[in-house]
């Protein structure tokens, strides 16, 4: 059976470009092992499938895989499949006012507004169904982060920063780094932390790249090393 899907590009305005996102538009019927080996073959950051929603006031309800796991929310997702349901349902009126799209998601129901602009990409926007928490435990101690990430314990922390675990429906560890410099010397090794199930790590530093700006980020997923045979 065949089912309709796109790619999308998600914060740019360049194709090819930004963050990619397939987006699986019918996906009745699949189960949860067919949805992971289908991301997986996308192999994208994330890839989105598409039912009709448990709440008939709703848009749709959303399942959101990487190639490993499943997430319960994410942002680049929402946003892509936010427009790209607007767009593909509702052009003309996209392109007279903005639209309410509500995704039901794992985490919650995702309240959106899509945007058409003149000669741009379209724009999607979401409120958060739940504000961040911090989460119980202790943040891996800065050595461990360091030796985790390739840089020296002395690039971790700015100010009154300090590594801490936070989430707002997915696990995040996030990491302070004292500079620009540092956070792009930042690359993922042995991070006993990111487990299949553990938080992506979320860098950040105060210095920035461009005008406007508050903070520079990257951000690191869980992997999980390829099976010996």
């Amino acid at each position: 059976m065949g089912r309709p899907f796109q790619t999308l590009d998600v914060f740019t305005e360049t194709a090819l470009a930004g963050n990619p996102l397939a987006v699986v538009l019918d996906a009745s019927g699949l189960d949860d092992a067919r949805m992971q080996a289908i991301a997986a073959e996308f192999n994208l950051s994330e890839t989105v499938f598409v039912f009709e929603p448990r709440n008939a006031i709703n848009t749709a309800r959303v399942r959101i895989f990487t190639p490993k796991r499943e997430l319960p929310f994410a942002g680049h997702p929402t946003i892509g499949t936010a427009a790209l349901i607007a767009h593909r349902r509702a052009p003309d009126l996209l392109a007279a006012q903005d639209l309410r799209i509500v995704l039901e998601e794992t985490v919650g129901d995702v309240v959106c507004s899509a945007r058409h602009r003149q000669g741009r990409a379209l724009a999607a926007y979401f409120e958060l169904p739940k504000l961040p928490e911090r989460l119980d435990g202790k943040a891996p101690s800065k050595a461990e982060i360091a030796a985790g990430l390739g840089l020296e314990v002395a690039d971790i922390g700015f100010g009154a920063h300090e590594p801490s675990l936070y989430s707002a429906g997915a696990p995040y560890l996030f990491v302070p780094v004292r500079s620009l410099g540092a956070i792009g010397r930042a690359a993922p090794g042995a991070m006993a932390w990111a487990t299949k199930d553990g938080p992506a790590t979320y860098l950040y530093t105060s210095e920035v790249a461009g005008d406007g700006s508050a903070y520079h980020a990257r951000m690191f997923a869980p992997f999980r090393p390829p099976e010996r045979r």
